[in-house]
């Protein structure tokens, strides 16, 4: 273990980069989202290791801090902006909010298919329609 201790004294910045690479890589076989913040804090800590005075306990004070602060707040407002879209590998939940056609009584003509459609209120042949929800491969529509 003494030779760890001397490439640090030697090499902090690498020793951080080095961790933040590990990080990273096991971030990208596992796809779990929790190493991403502690890969993010150790690139950083590593640039700090230029204005920081060689103390081990420092830089891990500040890995420590910067990896709990990039958890806490990445978790609270990253989910958040992933699900404003909607998912585009969902062919049906995607139409909601879509215009189409009616082109039979029970049939609408949306994004180039034909679908099945169902309304609350009598619709004629022609009309244009928005999609307002799914009932599994029915879309309900409304005038408009």
């Amino acid at each position: 273990m003494t030779w760890l201790a001397d490439i640090y004294a030697s090499y902090p910045l690498l020793v951080w980069l080095a961790l933040a690479a590990l990080f990273l890589a096991i971030e990208v076989a596992t796809g779990s989202g929790w190493l991403l913040w502690p890969a993010g804090a150790a690139g950083i800590t590593a640039m700090l290791t230029f204005v920081l005075p060689d103390s081990l306990t420092a830089e891990l004070a500040v890995f420590a801090v910067l990896t709990a602060v990039s958890a806490l707040f990445g978790r609270r407002f990253l989910p958040r902006a992933m699900a404003s879209g909607p998912d585009i590998n969902d062919n049906i939940g995607r139409l909601i909010g879509q215009h189409g056609k009616m082109v039979a009584p029970d049939r609408i003509f949306i994004d180039g298919k034909d679908w099945a459609a169902v309304a609350d209120e009598a619709l004629q042949t022609g009309q244009q329609v928005e999609v307002v929800a799914t009932e599994g491969a029915v879309l309900r529509v409304r005038p408009g």
